[in-house]
């Protein structure tokens, strides 16, 4: 059969299509021609390939970044670890061969991925420094360049500085967590310190951060050079609160002799006239010189020594308050000054002594702090030693001191009473030396003491002895028992006082009234000589009132007035002039018992004359006065003129304006003038008595008898 040509030349077009489509099919491929690999990991799979049957596929070794690789079936593989740092990119060529004996090749860039595996580097690791003392704050220690770490990574480095020498922290310090630069930062003290150890730390990563960081320390040594920065110091000193960088020197004493001239240096206290720098590795020399107080130049010093020596004799009393200046030599700047007193005393012909060269005392395991050291065998006094000085003649000096030396369980006070500083809590015997010092003369004596601490069990109740704060608690309690006492008495006497006031007054006015109304009254004189008086009486009340509670001077009381001269001299002259004037209160209680009595009257008889006082009315018997006149009696006549007589009306007024500032309402009960005598009075034959009354509003009326 015969097959058609138009298929026959389809079939040949079809083959050969095929035919050129399978010849265009590579015999070797890769996967990646351009993979990555992390740097220093090996071996590490680069890429998959893929080759056809009868293809070969072989590395180029033309290319010498071919020895890093391998091909292992269908992987290339990277065999040998690469540093980014060192190869960052690898170029390598693969040879593809078909069975024919043609050879085809693929090019394959690997790329080198950086990794964190290098640490910074310090350009120096080691880095020393000697800086001055006085160096001043802010300024660069080290600089940035010298202390800069480089890192192969090229990641940004963190820095951070410590210190490894105690109490040095925060004199040095960097600019920046990113600037390495040193400065200082803070005054520096040779004194605290003179060295110190830096670290320096070097991170590729911030300190808070969570990925691994690589780190390098650089030591920085730093030394301090003293530098000339304080003045001279005085010794002895004391430092400031432990501040080493001050001291403060106390002031110098001594004495000189009056009239005496010393060639050897003076002796001082606490010491020599002594400075020195206080920059010791410096110990610049000091000279002295005396710069105040020295009156007529008495005293110098030597400017290397620094001794004091007298240039002439002290004729005064009068102590001297010098200046010495220590300078330093190199620095006349830096010095300081301090002060010497000169005490000028009357020399000293004999040093103290003590009489006893043992004092034996004795005291109590535990009593309290200061209690009394007693003397041996007699525990009654306490023990008191006494050191003596023949330079005064009742051989007591005022000027010695007392102290003990080698014992601290036991003080001395100024007196020499030896007391105990401490609780003593075990029995024992203690042996102390004692010094007594005139501190004027600088003299000492010396004497021993033994003391014998025994247990208070061991007392007899004879012998116990109380301390003085014992005594103390028991004069308190007794004055406050005491003060309790007085109180109470005080309330009680008040108390009673009170009870008792109403009725001893009453007692007193019922006495007085009944031997004045009753027992001195002229009965008869009233009755038939004078039926009016009363009238008068009442009519003149008010002035002749006021006259008689006036108390007169020298005005003696009728001896008949009371039956007791004691109870007239313990009542007030104005009681006797006129009625007791009670509270008001009293008086209205007693007005029934006194409305039936009358008025009290006072005796106007007067033996005695009293020409001197103005408006005095008076009536006295020439006998009393001239005992030859006889029975022939004279009326005085008032010495006052019509214008006393006036001046006697204010008087008059003045007193019964403070009659009613007493109280009014007592003023008509009690105000009122009566005439009495006594029995002797009335026994005179043939007397005639003329009376002369003066009264406000009233002229001067005259009564015979």
């Amino acid at each position: 059969m015969a097959i058609p040509h138009w298929l026959l030349m389809s079939a040949l077009f079809l083959l050969s299509l095929l035919a050129q489509i399978s010849a265009q099919e590579p015999g070797c491929s890769v996967s990646n021609n351009n993979p990555s690999v992390p740097e220093n990991k090996c071996p590490y799979v680069v890429a998959t390939i893929h080759v056809q049957q009868d293809f070969s596929l072989t590395i180029d070794p033309s290319y010498p970044d071919g020895q890093f690789f391998t091909i292992e079936g269908a992987e290339l593989q990277l065999t040998k670890c690469v540093d980014y740092e060192e190869d960052p990119v690898l170029l390598l060529s693969l040879t593809c061969k078909d069975p024919a004996g043609q050879s085809d090749s693929l090019q394959i860039l690997v790329t080198i991925l950086n990794e964190n595996d290098n640490s910074p580097v310090f350009p120096q690791p080691n880095i020393t420094r000697q800086i001055p003392e006085d160096t001043e704050v802010d300024t660069v220690i080290v600089a940035r360049e010298e202390v800069t770490a480089t890192d192969a990574d090229l990641d940004t480095i963190y820095y951070e500085l410590t210190t490894t020498v105690q109490n040095t922290d925060g004199y040095f310090a960097i600019r920046g967590v990113n600037n390495p630069e040193i400065y200082l930062q803070t005054a520096l003290d040779y004194d605290k310190f003179n060295s110190t150890t830096l670290l320096l730390y070097a991170r590729d990563r911030p300190v808070t951060s969570p990925e691994p960081t690589h780190t390098t320390t650089a030591t920085i040594t730093i030394t301090i050079k003293q530098s000339d920065t304080r003045a001279p110091w005085f010794l002895p000193c004391t430092q400031l609160h432990n501040d080493t960088s001050v001291c403060i020197s106390s002031p110098y004493s001594g004495r000189v002799n009056i009239s005496e001239m010393s060639t050897d240096p003076l002796l001082l206290e606490p010491g020599p006239i002594y400075a020195v720098d206080p920059d010791y590795t410096i110990s610049d020399r000091i000279v002295y010189r005396i710069v105040g107080g020295n009156t007529n130049e008495v005293f110098s010093v030597d400017a290397d020594t620094g001794n004091l020596t007298m240039n002439k004799i002290v004729t005064s009393p009068d102590s001297f308050l010098l200046q010495v200046m220590a300078t330093q030599v190199s620095n006349v700047r830096k010095y300081s000054v301090a002060t010497v007193e000169i005490k000028v005393i009357t020399k000293s012909n004999f040093p103290p002594y003590f009489e006893k060269g043992v004092y034996n005392g004795t005291v109590f395991v535990g009593l309290p702090q200061r209690s009394f050291v007693y003397q041996a065998g007699d525990p009654s006094t306490p023990l008191v030693i006494t050191a003596m000085d023949q330079d005064f003649p009742d051989k007591v000096n005022p000027n010695i001191e007392y102290y003990l030396k080698n014992s601290t369980d036991f003080i001395a006070t100024r007196d020499g009473l030896i007391l105990t500083n401490k609780v003593l809590e075990s029995p024992g015997t203690v042996t102390i030396q004692a010094v007594g010092k005139d501190v004027l003369s600088l003299q000492e004596a010396s004497t021993i003491i033994v003391v014998e601490i025994i247990l208070a069990t061991a007392i007899t109740p004879s012998d116990k002895m109380y301390s003085a704060q014992d005594m103390a608690i028991l004069g308190g309690t007794l004055a406050a028992l005491l003060l309790i006492a007085l109180v109470l008495l005080g309330v009680l006497v008040w108390k009673s006082s009170r009870w008792h006031r109403k009725s001893f007054k009453y007692l007193v006015k019922k006495k007085l009234s009944k031997e004045i109304s009753g027992g001195h009254q002229n009965k008869y004189y009233q009755e038939d000589e004078q039926p009016d008086v009363s009238t008068k009486q009442h009519e003149t009340s008010e002035s002749s009132s006021v006259q008689a509670e006036t108390p007169v001077p020298g005005q003696p009381a009728l001896a008949s007035h009371f039956s007791s001269a004691e109870e007239t001299e313990s009542l007030p002259k104005g009681s006797i002039a006129s009625t007791v004037i009670f509270d008001q209160e009293e008086e209205e209680e007693e007005k029934e018992e006194e409305a039936g009595q009358e008025k009290e009257v006072k005796s106007i008889l007067k033996t005695d004359r009293h020409m001197a006082d103005d408006g005095y009315k008076a009536v006295w018997f020439k006998t009393d006065v001239d005992p030859e006149a006889g029975e022939r009696v004279e009326v005085i006549e008032d010495n006052a003129a019509d214008d006393d007589d006036d001046d006697s009306d204010q008087d008059v007024q003045k007193n019964e304006e403070e009659e009613e500032e007493e109280g009014s309402d007592t003023d008509g009960h009690h105000q009122g003038l009566g005439v009495s005598f006594s029995s002797e009075s009335s026994s005179i034959p043939a007397a005639k008595v003329t009376v002369s009354m003066s009264h406000t509003g009233a002229g001067t009326e005259d009564t015979e008898i």
